[in-house]
């Protein structure tokens, strides 16, 4: 392999590995890629998919500190993003090469009308939850929460002056809805299924997975669109990372390829943790809803 190609690729996977960590779609830079120097698109794939496990694992270590508390929902929602990159890895070895990358552009496009729409929905299901939890209150106490400890009153966290900047995609929401359906959520039957499809295709292809995982999981949690990142990386490196055995398994990987990417996805990892942390949540969404665009383009071209 010429050193130029060699750096090329090197450099494809520090940026693969630092998008990935701050959004996904890192497969949209190193895919593209190794099919420019030449390589079969089957091969490219699976190679590109064994090198990107390496820098997942490391964005995931960078993000480790919004993990916290986290648990129960990775348990929950990890079982679906592996058994989905199984199947999505195995559809890779037994169907015909483009079949599932068909439906590619309709899910990105959904991806990020939801990233965009996520906290006026957000919004709209925790006014549904604090309605809810006022009901309940009102039916064991007759008084009714009208005092101070009410939906109205300090506790209940009102859209004060905080919320115009919208610091998260829930601050602006009140502190009830944040401690019940933010951090404690891990999601239904419907979000766990909607989860495993998209491992589905993360195992199959992989590209903006990370933007579905996030307009998915930050709609259906209403946390922290950091803490909700934190996860997104944790889904993906199990996609990734359970069909990267597949293909080690059954299928011919370029190692040469792998370990120059894995190289650089590692350092990105940590790069793209360091980056990720620190943009602002508007920052944040608005690269997310960029990338998201990109990789629409770049798939219907």
């Amino acid at each position: 392999m010429p050193p130029v190609q060699a750096l090329a690729i090197f450099a494809a996977g520090l940026a693969a590995g630092t998008i990935n960590t701050v959004v996904g779609s890192g497969t949209l830079i190193t895919f593209p890629t190794l099919l420019a120097f030449g390589y079969p698109p089957v091969l490219a794939n699976v190679s590109n998919n064994v090198g990107l496990v390496p820098g997942v694992a490391s964005g995931v270590h960078g993000y480790r500190a919004e993990l916290t508390g986290q648990r129960r929902r990775i348990i929950r929602l990890g079982s679906a993003s592996a058994a989905g990159g199984l199947v999505g890895a195995i559809l890779l070895l037994v169907l015909p090469a483009g079949a599932f990358k068909e439906i590619v552009p309709a899910l990105i496009f959904v991806a990020v009308a939801m990233v965009v729409l996520q906290p006026w929905l957000a919004r709209q299901m925790a006014a549904r939850q604090l309605a809810r939890s006022a009901g309940r209150a009102g039916d064991a106490d007759p008084a009714g929460p009208s005092g101070p400890s009410g939906p109205s009153g300090p506790s209940a966290g009102g859209p004060g002056p905080s919320g115009a900047g919208t610091a998260t995609a829930v601050s602006v929401l009140p502190a009830i809805d944040v401690s019940q359906r933010g951090s404690d959520a891990v999601g239904g039957p419907v979000l766990w299924f909607l989860v495993f499809a998209t491992g589905v295709y993360g195992g199959y292809f992989g590209a903006a997975q990370g933007v579905l995982l996030i307009g998915m999981l930050g709609i259906a949690l209403g946390d922290t669109l950091q803490r909700v990142n934190a996860v997104k990386n944790v889904l993906a490196g199990l996609v990734n990372g359970v069909a990267a055995v597949v293909f080690i398994a059954f299928a011919h990987v370029d190692w040469r390829v792998a370990g120059l990417i894995a190289a650089g996805s590692i350092l990105g990892g940590q790069l793209g943790a360091r980056i990720g942390r620190r943009l602002p949540p508007w920052g944040l969404r608005l690269l997310i809803v960029c990338v998201g665009a990109v990789a629409l383009v770049k798939l219907l071209v």
